[in-house]
């Protein structure tokens, strides 16, 4: 066999070993690989108590109760089905009902998901005020209805 031929079976079966590599972990990975259930989701899955996942979708209008101290109840759903939740811990600013949110942590066998962590999504339209300030300093910002300025600055 000559050197390139040994060179290149080398890098072949360094190829090989890599793609098997990648399909071992993306076959480890092939649940957790979505980034939340939706309720709907949650509903036709078999989850194994205590097994760690993210419920996403919106609070429903309605279901945040305070209870002692800072444990919230709230019912998360995605139109078809819902799924009551509860939180221990300061929520996130931008939480309240009919907004988005991810949560995440365990389905308990009583059909509760208890959270330990709630991350508030917001909508797309979204924009920090001191960037929409300095947009409008600029003559760059344009509101929903695109009346307040131009597109865009031509210098």
């Amino acid at each position: 066999m000559t050197r390139k031929q040994r060179r290149g079976v080398l890098i072949g079966t360094c190829l090989a070993v890599l793609g098997v590599a990648v399909g071992l972990v993306l076959y480890a990975m092939r649940d957790s690989i979505v980034f939340f259930y939706g309720p709907s989701d949650v509903a036709g899955m078999e989850m194994a108590p205590g097994q760690r996942f993210r419920l996403g979708g919106l609070v429903e209008e309605g279901s945040v109760e305070r209870g002692t101290g800072t444990t919230v109840r709230f019912v998360v759903t995605d139109g078809a089905k819902t799924l009551p939740v509860t939180y221990t811990g300061v929520l996130p600013d931008l939480f309240r009902e009919g907004q988005g949110v991810i949560t995440e942590g365990v389905l308990e066998p009583d059909g509760v998901f208890h959270a330990d962590n709630v991350l508030a999504k917001h909508d797309e339209n979204y924009m920090p005020p001191e960037v929409a300030a300095k947009l409008k300093e600029q003559g760059v910002w344009r509101d929903e209805t695109g009346a307040d300025g131009p597109e865009s600055k031509v210098n």
